[in-house]
């Protein structure tokens, strides 16, 4: 939403200065510099990135559109999650839990978080992990390193896509010039032509380099950085599960691995102590009627 808004204000500015200085807008309309500029960009994409690249790219940039994922109810939820499962392990055994972990659709503990089973990244990074501590075939700290080795391998390829971005912003600018330079080659060529047309083909040149320079540091410049802070939160969240899960396979209660968990939170959307504990306990409440129901 606040992208949007950001959109928004920076094209709303520019263009509204540019009227108070009483400039008219049909003269920044400039179809053949937009063609050369973005296609241009679009080309320099595909030269430097796979496709598959590209593809997150701009998944990551409709994903900018929507509210945060990852902000303070959906940690709350994880938190729940988390409670539930290790209170669920602790009474009927680690073990019992291999059933809701190989199907967590159908799992009577997943399912009842619709937003966490979207989340498919966050669904088998918990299971995953979860199925080696069943086993019992690794360690605690071996299964600390294998999540943060998870963790960093999952935030590197986040980064690949918003490099791209930037490289796309960092050759704006340059474009941009070379999009005024053909202006001025058109526009020697009409030299002795009328001054109207002359004028009008150098404020086409112009208005290559203003794109140029606007696009990159007015969109795709923060855009690319938008992008960066969303994968740090991401990384963020995956390390608050995984405080968790070690906790508990490390032999920790289940109400203090959610509290290891819960400090891992960034400050700025961290649930509050008293909150998460409430929140737990209707949990355990819910999840002890399904269990007398069933």
């Amino acid at each position: 939403m606040f992208t949007i808004i950001g959109i928004v204000v920076v094209f709303g500015a520019i263009v509204g200065g540019y009227l108070l200085e009483h400039g008219k807008l049909l003269v920044l309309l400039q179809p053949a510099e937009l063609v050369i500029i973005g296609g241009a960009a679009a080309g320099t994409v595909l030269i430097a990135n796979p496709m598959s690249t590209v593809i997150r790219m701009l998944k990551g940039l409709l994903k900018l559109l929507k509210p945060d994922e990852f902000d303070r109810h959906h940690y709350l939820e994880t938190l729940k999650l988390l409670n539930e499962l290790f209170s669920a392990a602790r009474k009927r055994g680690l073990v019992d839990l291999e059933s809701d972990i190989e199907d967590p659709a159908k799992s009577p503990l997943f399912s009842k978080h619709g937003w966490f089973l979207k989340h498919e990244g966050a669904v088998s990074f918990i299971c995953d992990t979860l199925r080696m501590a069943i086993t019992g075939a690794a360690a605690a700290h071996d299964l600390d390193q294998m999540m943060e080795l998870d963790i960093e391998i999952r935030h590197r390829g986040d980064t690949e896509p918003v490099a791209a971005l930037s490289t796309v912003a960092d050759s704006l600018p340059g474009l941009g010039i070379v999009a005024a330079v053909l202006g001025v080659v058109i526009t020697m060529g009409a030299l002795g032509g009328p001054p109207e047309e002359i004028g009008h083909k150098v404020a086409a040149a112009l208005v290559g380099t203003f794109l140029g320079i606007l696009m990159c540091y007015g969109l795709f410049g923060p855009l690319a950085s938008r992008m960066t802070k969303c994968n740090e939160a991401e990384s963020q969240y995956y390390n608050c599960v995984r405080m968790g899960l070690i906790s508990f396979i490390k032999g920790v209660a289940p109400p203090l691995a959610v509290e290891f968990a819960r400090r891992a939170i960034p400050v700025e959307v961290r649930p509050a102590f008293q909150e998460v504990e409430k929140a737990c306990r209707a949990g355990s409440g819910d999840s002890a009627a399904a269990s007398k129901a069933a």
